[in-house]
């Protein structure tokens, strides 16, 4: 099995868009008025969709995280991109910058080898 599509839900549909565009460099494949935005995922789709008013964003101080593989250099670029928009890396390890979006959510780049999986 592969990811076939993320969703996130979130509270401003243009902030999200804009930080995920900018900081992360994802291109759109569908947008869906102010409601939802896909973003490509090579070959997986995030899907950025609007909360509803009286629904829960994530936990304040959340360590759930989600992690996109990337190269050194993307990494790099990674880090540029975060210093141009403002965007703090909250922590790193020696392989992985973590960061949070708009709505609070963890997320990062990994350079991180993983083993061989079966399946593949």
């Amino acid at each position: 099995m592969r990811v076939h599509h993320i969703a996130l839900r979130c509270s401003d549909i243009q902030r999200a868009e804009g930080f995920w565009r900018g900081v992360f460099g994802l291109e759109v494949v569908r947008r869906d008025g102010d409601r939802a935005v896909w973003l490509d995922l090579d070959g997986a789709v995030l899907m950025l969709e609007r909360a509803a008013p009286a629904e829960p964003l994530p936990a304040a101080g959340s360590l759930d995280f989600l992690a996109l593989a990337v190269t050194p250099e993307a990494r790099a670029d990674f880090e540029r991109r975060c210093a141009s928009h403002g965007v703090s890396i909250e922590h790193e390890t020696p392989h992985t910058r973590y960061v949070r979006d708009p709505d609070g959510r963890r997320v990062g780049v990994s350079t991180y080898p993983l083993p061989p999986l079966s399946g593949r």
